[in-house]
């Protein structure tokens, strides 16, 4: 049985349509809340075949709010020393890049909302992962904070014309700043007020949730699944 360890850094930034997906296909997934039981050990990744990082309103180095942080950035660093494949989503993808050295900022940049054209890059076309999303692809973002720097060995993969840096790969770990696991039920809960502050329009943003939802859970549910074939792939024997 493959098995994911999956931590949520925040409860309104959960697996949404990932676990749908794991559970369809036969994937065992372990969820550890992190604001409510903290990090687990970096030796215990060793009963899992992969890692999943989800989103959550903190800077990945913002331990004194989220103390489970430093922990899960530990995670990381194990799981790129054992070549454990991992998925960091949105402040997931944000400590990945910064255990390898990237750097994140907060509030920088344009912010985000709602469904976004995103553009691979080149090297998307020979990735594991990426190959098979459609070079220009709507996803969900949510952010305000973003990578703005990355080491030489990491890859880019995606890009957008507010956030360059969208998603990425370093050895077997992935990064993305978009949402590939949310639908436009998180827009339907999100405040209009603190969305007119940023320069969203809600209703503006549901009508192209309307319009590009269908197409984006195809391209996020690519995605996903191809990433579930490189846990599987590398699936150590004494966990098969």
């Amino acid at each position: 049985m493959t098995r994911i360890l999956v931590i949520v850094n925040d409860v309104d930034s959960h697996l949404g349509n990932f676990a749908n997906w794991m559970i369809r296909v036969g994937v065992e997934f372990d969820v550890r809340i992190g604001p409510v039981s903290g990090a687990p050990g970096a030796g215990e990744l060793r009963a899992y075949d992969g890692l999943i990082l989800l989103g959550g309103g903190y800077m990945p180095d913002e331990t004194d709010r989220a103390p489970w942080l430093a922990g899960e950035a530990d995670l990381v660093r194990r799981g790129l020393d054992t070549d454990l494949p991992m998925l960091g989503v949105c402040l997931g993808g944000q400590l990945i890049a910064q255990v390898i050295g990237g750097e994140v900022r907060a509030r920088t940049g344009t912010p985000e909302k709602g469904y976004t054209w995103i553009d691979l890059t080149e090297a998307a076309a020979e990735d594991p992962v990426f190959a098979g999303v459609t070079p220009r692809s709507a996803f969900l973002e949510s952010h305000v904070d973003r990578i703005v720097d990355l080491p030489a060995e990491a890859v880019l993969l995606a890009t957008s014309p507010a956030c360059r840096f969208q998603a990425f790969r370093v050895g077997r770990a992935w990064g993305t700043q978009f949402h590939p696991e949310a639908s436009s039920d998180n827009i339907s809960r999100w405040d209009p007020e603190n969305l007119a502050e940023l320069g969203f329009n809600k209703e503006v943003l549901l009508r192209e949730a309307s319009e590009r939802e269908a197409d984006s859970l195809g391209e996020a549910q690519t995605l996903f699944s191809a990433f579930l074939a490189v846990v599987r792939e590398g699936q150590r024997p004494e966990r098969s």
